[in-house]
């Protein structure tokens, strides 16, 4: 009995280890089989939302973005991330000036893993220079990398930057499949 309960628990760590990192390891693969960033195939893709949504090609992201999301109510933020990226309540939309923040996240266990959830695991290879498409009342907007850093899971003064000019910040945990820290990409519109 101590026997099957042992390998019962080890099954059951290896699932929850499984449906934490898969998505993780798909995107990587993908990423890395170059399946995101060759020409012909970003000229192919099609926004999933033309209302409210977001491409980014190098990494594959397509997705649409909830808008007016309280980034302080882990309750409503956590159902807007079920169904795409969070736009956070009070932040600039596409067009207007300000910084417009959209967020979404890697969760830290299977249980709270949505589809959505995984859209930006591969923020972190984005460098400078890189391309970034909203698309918003059915116009494109095109956005440039500027940084990329990692922060504090408490640093909330990106969503509470005043930018001079449009300004589109992306935020979501950091290393994927944990909430330690943070990882921030700034990007200007062209």
């Amino acid at each position: 009995m101590k026997y099957f309960l042992g390998i019962a628990l080890i099954v059951f760590a290896l699932v929850v280890l499984g449906g934490t990192f898969i998505p993780v390891l798909q995107q990587e693969i993908n990423y890395k089989l170059g399946r995101y960033n060759s020409p012909q195939e970003i000229k192919q893709v099609i926004p999933v939302d033309t209302d409210f949504g977001i491409m980014v090609p190098k990494i594959g992201a397509n997705s649409h973005v909830i808008k007016g999301v309280d980034p302080y109510n882990s309750d409503i933020y956590q159902i807007a991330l079920t169904r795409g990226v969070a736009h956070a309540k009070g932040s600039a939309l596409p067009g207007q000036k300000g910084n417009i923040f959209l967020f979404s996240h890697s969760s830290a266990d299977f249980l709270n893993a949505a589809k959505y959830n995984s859209i930006f695991y591969l923020l972190s290879k984005m460098e400078k220079d890189d391309d970034i498409k909203l698309f918003y009342e059915g116009k494109e907007f095109n956005y440039l990398v500027q940084t990329k850093q990692i922060v504090a899971s408490d640093a909330i003064r990106f969503l509470m930057y005043e930018a001079e000019a449009e300004t589109l910040t992306l935020m979501t945990c950091w290393p994927p499949g944990t909430s330690l820290k943070r990882l921030v990409i700034q990007a200007s519109r062209i």
